[in-house]
């Protein structure tokens, strides 16, 4: 009787298809990510970033991300972050998370009812005015009645409208930012070689007059001066001067504090 012969169990050829759809799906990744840090709409960027988390997280290759970016993983999910030197040596490097939260920010519209209430004096005067814009409640405090003509020391009768604006401040989280204009009349004194340094100068005085008024860190703030560049009225005409002669008081919200980019919020449109 003949004798059976044993063969060896066939060798397993495709398993090189999960490490190369591992490495297809890090490669997508990759360049995904290149393309969102060269778009300007941080906001579609934030959506491609996001889409590209979720689907590598629900995809099943989050651990594979994690051995490669940082390390090793452990039993509980955790990269080493080991990297190897020259000389075969270990070296840990230590990842911090950031260190700086999130801005917390609250819905404008009872801080705009609340403003058009208690400034309705000065509103009808024409020495403020409220609006809401995509960016925020931006209030718009006029030189006359706050400012002398070229200086930058607010007069004594603007503090109790400024006190208002400053105890409604003071309930808000949301960041603030002062912003100075001027009219395109050229200014140069002794203390102002130029508008550029004036409508700085009076959003500085501002900024300190409302975040004393409210005790407010200064972290809250951020301070600018754009003198004649950005006017809202005819700069050829008296009135339409001493309507740019102002100083924005902006309270920005979320979608301003979200998407516009630092050092570029005070754009945000």
């Amino acid at each position: 009787m003949a004798r059976k012969q044993h063969h060896p169990p066939h060798e397993n050829h495709d398993r090189w298809l999960v490490s190369y759809a591992d490495f297809i799906t890090l490669l997508f990744a990759f360049f995904v990510v290149m393309f969102a840090s060269s778009q300007s709409d941080k906001a579609k960027a934030q959506q491609v970033s996001d889409s590209v988390k979720e689907a590598l997280e629900k995809g099943g290759v989050k651990a594979v991300v994690r051995e490669i970016l940082g390390g090793t993983v452990d039993e509980k999910g955790k990269g080493n972050a080991m990297m190897h030197g020259p000389g075969g040596d270990k070296k840990v490097v230590k990842l911090s998370p950031a260190t700086t939260p999130p801005p917390i920010v609250v819905e404008l519209t009872p801080s705009m009812k609340y403003l058009t209430k208690n400034l309705e004096d000065e509103i009808k005067a024409g020495k403020i005015e409220l609006k809401l814009t995509p960016r925020g409640l931006v209030i718009s405090i006029r030189e006359a009645g706050f400012f002398p003509s070229g200086g930058d020391e607010i007069m004594p009768e603007g503090h109790v409208s400024l006190d208002k604006i400053g105890n409604m401040l003071g309930t808000l989280p949301n960041p603030v930012l002062l912003e100075g204009h001027t009219d395109s009349i050229p200014i140069h004194t002794a203390r102002f070689r130029s508008n550029w340094e004036l409508s700085a100068a009076r959003a500085i005085a501002m900024m300190n007059c409302l975040s004393a008024q409210a005790d407010l860190p200064p972290e809250r703030f951020g301070v600018a001066g754009y003198a004649d560049s950005h006017p809202i009225a005819d700069n050829g005409t008296p009135e339409g001067r001493a309507m740019n002669r102002r100083v924005d008081v902006v309270i920005l919200n979320q979608n301003a504090v979200t998407f516009a980019p630092a050092g570029d919020q005070h754009r945000a449109k």
